[in-house]
């Protein structure tokens, strides 16, 4: 008789944005799709985090999401053990997130593919200011080692810069970030795309097809993600 051997679900944070409800439940269904493995999937709902007392942070003119810091409170809902991801809603899954998963390396206390993005537009989706600082993107996209993110506390999260976070000044150094392959982060109508072909995860960072005024954002690929929306849909009928 064989034994069942425990399999713990690969946890994994989705930033929410109430405006963005409908890339949420598409960049979830994606992830379902390609999954060989379990996961338990939260998305991080502002208000939600606000009842339990963990954030309390006033809206920064420069936030162009509601989840532009509740990310960071990641460790602390994994009580500061083991592995998390945390992901921006406006992605599309391509591939195995178990292949992501595999890429965990305990000398690292955070992973992420590194861009060298500097934007050249001040504005992006629906009028948000597009800021620049040096590690932009690197947190859109994170595979946390908790146990060592212990600086982000409660506290840390609410009372921390913009800049601090995002620019993981919450680690000793940038020693303790790993690269991870960028084909899961592909910025979509950012970088070449010719990379978009082979990229496991793309990420419209400059606003994406669920919204009225970008429906076309990134051609062919928009193409693509309306698809995975109505995939989504058919599974209901």
């Amino acid at each position: 008789m064989r034994l069942a051997v425990a399999v713990t679900p690969i946890p994994i944070f989705i930033g929410y944005d109430p405006r963005e409800r409908a890339a949420t439940n598409v960049l979830i269904d994606s992830l379902v799709q390609h999954s060989s493995a379990p996961l338990a999937i939260t998305p991080l709902v502002t208000p939600q985090l606000e009842a339990q007392g963990l954030y309390r942070r006033e809206r920064d003119p420069k936030q162009s999401t509601a989840f532009s810091f509740t990310r960071f409170l990641v460790p602390h809902l994994m009580g500061y053990e083991g592995w998390a991801i945390f992901m921006d809603c406006d992605m599309l899954c391509r591939g195995d997130i178990a292949a992501l998963w595999h890429q965990r390396d305990e000398q690292y206390a955070a992973m992420c593919v590194q861009h060298e993005h500097v934007p050249g537009e001040t504005v992006k989706f629906l009028g948000e200011v597009q800021s620049a600082y040096p590690k932009k993107n690197w947190s859109s996209l994170m595979l946390l080692n908790c146990s060592r993110c212990t600086k982000l506390t409660v506290e840390y999260v609410n009372t921390a810069t913009g800049l601090e976070l995002h620019r993981f000044h919450w680690l000793e150094g940038d020693h303790a970030i790993g690269a991870i392959d960028s084909s899961w982060n592909h910025l979509v109508d950012v970088q070449d795309a010719d990379g978009a072909a082979a990229a496991s995860l793309l990420h419209w960072t400059l606003g994406g097809p669920w919204f009225r005024e970008q429906r076309s954002m990134g051609g062919g690929l928009a193409a693509e993600w309306f698809g995975a929306r109505d995939d989504a849909m058919r599974l209901w009928d």
